[in-house]
């Protein structure tokens, strides 16, 4: 899109396209999309040689995602509970394409700095200060080296899907994601059921 509207050589090489999306006219400009991705973990474990090739795979594409996506009004949001080297090849090249860092209570310095180590050192001995009681409390950096304390307020879980509910007729039509997207049968409660049965209280 950004090749046509700018005259650009179909066959020009990605890497030469310096320009993005929010250059284009509204009308033209393609909907933001972000790719969640709940433990990163998960990703990076391997069982057998295959898993292993498939993962590398992976890996780089998220980090291509990363340095590219922004570009196309596409980004990445990874979380993990610990996002080290231990995790695998790969792991701190894709950490380090992430910019905007959150950091919520952690157990052990090196967490933290996993975090924000890189981008905002200071901020590594208050993310290591937020008390258990403060659930919530988190410690943000960018890339400028700046930090702050932020607190996120509480959502329930039932709040959350009621407003995915609310909000679903807002879902682009992105037919290239159609095949990964998982077939949900949605059946009706005929009538709920108690969890234990009563039992009468005698004398």
């Amino acid at each position: 899109l950004i090749k046509a509207r700018q005259g650009i050589a179909h066959d020009t090489p990605d890497e030469e396209i310096t320009s993005d999306v929010w250059g284009l006219p509204e009308h033209e400009r393609p909907v933001p999309v972000v790719l969640f991705v709940d433990e990163v973990a998960e990703l990076f474990m391997v069982a057998t040689r295959k898993d292993e090739e498939r993962r590398d795979e992976m890996v780089t594409q998220l980090i291509r995602l990363a340095q590219l996506g922004r570009a196309a009004g596409i980004y990445l949001e990874v979380c993990g509970q610990r996002f080290g080297a231990e995790l695998g090849k790969g792991a701190t090249m894709l950490r380090a394409q992430l910019t905007g860092r959150v950091c919520h209570r952690v157990n052990d310095e090196a967490s933290a700095k996993m975090a924000l180590g890189d981008i905002a050192p200071e901020a590594v001995m208050a993310a290591c200060s937020i008390a258990p009681e403060r659930p919530g409390l988190a410690v943000a950096g960018d890339t400028s080296g700046g930090w702050s304390r932020i607190r996120t307020p509480y959502l329930s879980l039932g709040d959350a899907a009621e407003t995915c509910r609310r909000a679903v007729n807002l879902m682009p039509d992105l037919p290239a994601l159609k095949p990964f997207r998982p077939d949900v049968t949605v059946r009706p409660v005929q009538s709920a059921a108690p969890v234990v049965l009563p039992h009468p209280v005698t004398d």
